[in-house]
């Protein structure tokens, strides 16, 4: 199993943007069958190193690189690269083998 981590810092001002990215992001689970698991986080306390994260699982790198070529991903992430920052993923394996 990977899991795909993900922490965007966005750009002020671009508040409506911001939900609607991570809305989008969240309605992709159920609906690209590769992704087994999906968490769409806001940080609450208003840190200054990110805003938003996604943590979600995949069977394995085939099934993350399947969801990440996936025209319903690629549609909400290019709203996404018009108004972050910055941008870190980390991919793990997790889970025994």
């Amino acid at each position: 199993m990977i899991r795909h981590m993900v922490f965007w810092k966005f750009r002020e001002g671009t508040e409506k943007e911001q939900e609607e990215f991570l809305r989008g992001l969240a309605g992709l689970y159920g609906v690209i069958p590769e992704l087994k698991r999906c968490e769409v986080l806001r940080d609450a306390l208003g840190g200054e190193n990110c805003d938003a994260a996604l943590i979600a699982d995949f069977e394995d790198m085939e099934a993350l690189n399947t969801y990440k070529n996936d025209p319903r991903h690629k549609e909400v992430s290019a709203l996404c690269k018009s108004i972050r920052i910055s941008r870190y993923a980390v991919d793990a394996e997790i889970g025994a083998k």
